[in-house]
């Protein structure tokens, strides 16, 4: 069971988050308090519009938006026309397209377990926080035995955060990048690898990806190539 301290600390940090950045941060937090592989946060706006913040790997991330995985993802399907958390167990994987699916992701790192929290807010906002994980049947469902609530609790209070940074609720986001933003996406847009960029600005490839995270969210963007061709585009970086 997860510490009542530690769990409170995460709370707190939600609360006191002021810029999307910090919602990168508690994802960490959380994945390792709950001791489990990744932890996610993904959710999708009325107009379709799919943002998120989490620990799968960069390239699951990218390849995920690039070959519109939410139209065939299961775990998105199923959990939309459901109100309660749903055990990945339970959704239908019988699809040829659901299969592939699979085995795509677990070639990118994601788990073979899951534990998915559906969440409804306003103006057709739908949103799913999921921990996922590599274990047995027997020890997934004794973890969502002890922690089910305290994850369910999480979610609520991150979709609650989250809709402050969303981009259609905050005028003119896209021009509101941080300094550190502007340097990483100036510095990519040159050609820099990202171990070129973390070293040229004195910081870690962890803390990089931060940044280009909450710069792509800022920009709307579905990957980083096309982040920072938005910000080219936006006038906020010049190369």
């Amino acid at each position: 069971m997860v510490n009542s301290d530690n769990l409170d600390q995460i709370l707190g940090q939600l609360e006191r988050a002021t810029a999307l950045e910090d919602l990168f941060r508690v994802v960490y937090a959380i994945r390792d308090v709950f001791e489990i592989d990744h932890a996610v946060y993904h959710w999708v706006d009325a107009k379709g519009d799919q943002y998120g913040c989490g620990t799968y790997s960069q390239a699951w991330a990218d390849r995920y938006l690039s070959r519109n995985y939410i139209r065939v993802d299961p775990v998105i399907v199923g959990c939309f026309q459901r109100f309660h958390p749903v055990d990945w167990k339970r959704l239908d994987w019988s699809s040829k397209t659901a299969r592939e699916f699979l085995l795509d992701a677990r070639e990118h790192g994601v788990g073979n377990q899951g534990y998915s929290i559906p969440i409804r807010g306003p103006n057709g906002q739908f949103a799913l926080f999921t921990a996922n994980h590599t274990c047995d049947d027997a020890t997934w469902a004794q973890m969502q035995e002890v922690n089910g609530r305290d994850l369910i609790l999480v979610a609520h209070y991150m979709n609650r955060k989250a809709l402050e940074f969303e981009p259609s609720r905050t005028p003119d986001t896209a021009r509101q990048l941080s300094p550190r933003e502007v340097d990483a996406m100036t510095l990519l847009a040159m050609g820099y690898s990202r171990s070129q960029v973390a070293e040229s600005l004195s910081i870690s490839e962890h803390t990089l990806r931060v940044y280009i995270e909450s710069a792509r969210f800022k920009l709307g963007a579905l990957n980083t190539t096309h982040a920072v061709a938005r910000a080219i585009g936006f006038g906020l970086i010049v190369v």
